[in-house]
This record gives C-alpha cells, sequence and structure tokens, in this order.
C-alpha cells in the first residue's frame, strides 16, 4: 500500500472512529418509523411498560443476542451511558476495520510476476502487462527487456489512401 492510500485509510478510519465514539452520543432517544408503527394502539407508562391497548408491541420478545456484550447500543458492565455507547461504536468500527480490512487482504491482485504463471495461446505472445499508457508491454511479453525489436511481431501498418487503404495502382477510381 503506498503512502498516500495508507494515510487515506488511516484518515477514514480515526473519522469514523469519531463519529462512533463521540456523535454517537448525540443520537436520537425517540423511537423510529418501525417502533413507532409497532406502538400504536398501546399505550405505556413512564417506564416504556405497555399497560393497556392492543399493538403489535405486545408480542415482542427479548431477541436472542439480548445479553451479547454489545448489546443495545452500549457495552455490558460499563455503568456510564455515554461512555458505554461510545466505546461500543469504537468497538464496532474497529471490528468492522478488521473484518474488512482481512477480506480485503484475501482478495487482493497479486503482484505483477504472477501474470507470466499464466497459460498463454499457443504461437500468441502474454500481453497480460501493460504499459502506463494502457497498451501492451511488448518488451515484457516477448521475454526481451532490453529494448531490442529482435524476435517481436511487426505491428501492422495502417491503410493508406483515400479508397480504404488501396491506392490508385491497384485500379481503384475515386
Amino acid at each position: 500500500m503506498s503512502k498516500r492510500t495508507g494515510a487515506f485509510v488511516l484518515g477514514g478510519l480515526l473519522v469514523a472512529l469519531l463519529l462512533a465514539g463521540v456523535v454517537s452520543n448525540f443520537a436520537s432517544a425517540h423511537p423510529d418509523g418501525l417502533d413507532s408503527s409497532l406502538r400504536e394502539g398501546c399505550t405505556f407508562d413512564a417506564d416504556d411498560n405497555i399497560t393497556g391497548g392492543s399493538c403489535p408491541a405486545q408480542e415482542a420478545r427479548e431477541h436472542e443476542l439480548a445479553d451479547s456484550p454489545l448489546a443495545d447500543y452500549g457495552v455490558r458492565g460499563v455503568d456510564n451511558g455515554y461512555l458505554s455507547t461510545g466505546l461500543s461504536g469504537v468497538l464496532g468500527v474497529l471490528i468492522t476495520f478488521a473484518v474488512g480490512g482481512g477480506l480485503f487482504w484475501l482478495t487482493r491482485r497479486r503482484s505483477a510476476a504472477a501474470p507470466s504463471e499464466a497459460p498463454t495461446v499457443a504461437g500468441q505472445p502474454d500481453t497480460s502487462t501493460v504499459t502506463a499508457a494502457g497498451q501492451p508491454d511488448t518488451a515484457t511479453a516477448t521475454g526481451r527487456t532490453d529494448g531490442s525489436t529482435a524476435g517481436r511481431p511487426t505491428p501492422p501498418t495502417p491503410p493508406t489512401g483515400a479508397a480504404g487503404g488501396r491506392s490508385r495502382a491497384e485500379g481503384t477510381t475515386e
């Protein structure tokens, strides 16, 4: 990874950590659209327990992972709400970054030396390496790195003349 790419990734990670650790504490505590639609038709007490009415939220049960260490946007065992939420966000970012980085590392492109191991069509040069201009690198494709043209096929010449590449000597008229 180049210095520039590394700095960009590190900067993005720091911004994500800042957002998850600090800004997440300012998220709304009010229910979102799904929660509020599930609560329609019921009445609630001060502790947010259903006291009457009929609504789909009455059928809700605890999630299977409700007792996991990072459940409910907090860290179990940390009593300070702001610290618990911030730590949960930071740990979530770090875990996501580690898993994503690991997947990118596993699936990254191999180095430029790997294409020489790729099979080639019989009689055709390996043009898997390209120059900066995007053209096949015929020097390395033919195995020559000294710049000589020995053994290289000559490229076709472009058509000339006004009649699609044929000259007047070939019997064409304009």
